[in-house]
């Protein structure tokens, strides 16, 4: 078994929660940056919205990886290294891993060196040649990932995974600078990436605002989140859910809302908010085939294939570094 655990550090140093907290609720509006969602609790609880009714995402996806897995593996072609951008569900890349041509390593990059370490531990058993190497870092900045040891870069292909349309929580520039900084880490290599479709509205309402409350519980796990790790003062109670989807901007707009008017402490500081004010937390752009496939041109892509349900809830592109 060739198994490479190490941790590298593979961008600047991000800030911290913290830092990025105080300045997110000293602004106005105030926001705080979704990428915090994914602790441990958070994890789960967006697992458990995988798996809700109304979320079609993640099993639309999942279906058109798994009907078009032979054809993936074949534009990714042979001893390919899979570098996934922001490792999540494993279940997606065990797809690509159980099809692809001989896959020579798998390269997961996240800003979590512990969550790293539980994939590269899940993996390691049932995928013994496999060279994994995980990258403690955040993609969203610019990478120089290192070419592995022993590889020559020339005949090695690099195939980035960028699944569940998490390029819709970045705004327009940022998703088109996120797409350059991608290009420029696969070393000439192709990428592979969900993208969610615009649709009746109904549907997405219905998604981010599952009946169950799932995605209220995921959303106000920021606040949880708070109170844990910096002994803030937020009164879970006092926030409410919010999600509705802007048709004008094609995107649904997260937002937690003060009940009533309050005041927060964290880190020393304290925080007034105002009774209907909305600290906004995230949003998920939703593309036409047609649009993303123009945004990935215009990022350095040259577009292949893409594959779409019958329903055209969400795509998967694949795009070749030009």
């Amino acid at each position: 078994m060739d198994t490479n655990l190490a941790r590298l550090q593979s961008s600047p140093e991000a800030d911290s929660f913290a830092d990025t907290l105080l300045g997110g609720l000293g602004k106005t509006p105030k926001e705080i940056a979704c990428k915090y969602f994914y602790d441990d609790t958070g994890s789960r609880l967006f697992d458990a919205i995988c798996e809700l009714p109304e979320y079609y995402q993640t099993r639309t996806e999942m279906a058109l990886l798994t009907r078009h897995a032979s054809e993936i593996a074949a534009l990714m072609g042979r001893d390919v290294e899979i570098l996934e951008f922001g490792a999540g569900s494993l279940r997606k890349v065990r797809i690509l891993l159980d099809t692809a041509q001989n896959p020579y390593a798998y390269t997961p990059l996240d800003i979590s060196g512990d969550y790293l370490q539980e994939v590269v531990r899940a993996l390691a058993a049932d995928y013994p040649a496999l060279v994994l190497r995980p990258v403690v870092g955040d993609f969203t900045r610019p990478l120089e990932i290192p070419d592995l040891p022993g590889r020559n870069s020339k005949i090695s292909r690099r195939a980035g995974f960028f699944p569940g349309s998490t390029i819709g929580n970045f705004k327009p520039d940022a998703a088109m600078a996120l797409l350059r900084h991608m290009r420029a880490s696969l070393n000439g290599g192709g990428l592979l990436i969900g993208v969610d479709l615009v649709k009746d509205p109904a549907r997405l309402h219905a998604a981010y605002n599952d009946a169950a409350g799932v995605t209220a519980l995921f959303n106000k796990n920021l606040l949880a989140r708070a109170n844990r790790e910096l002994d803030a003062g937020f009164d879970l109670e006092g926030f409410a859910h919010y999600a509705p989807y802007n048709p004008a901007l094609h995107r649904i707009e997260m937002y937690l809302v003060s009940l009533k008017r309050q005041s927060v402490s964290l880190c020393g500081q304290r925080f007034e908010f105002a009774q209907g004010e909305p600290v906004h937390t995230e949003d998920s752009h939703k593309y036409t085939i047609e649009s993303f496939r123009e945004m990935a041109a215009r990022a350095g892509f040259s577009p292949r294939a893409v594959w779409t349900d019958q329903d055209r809830l969400f795509s998967v592109h694949w795009l070749e570094s030009r």
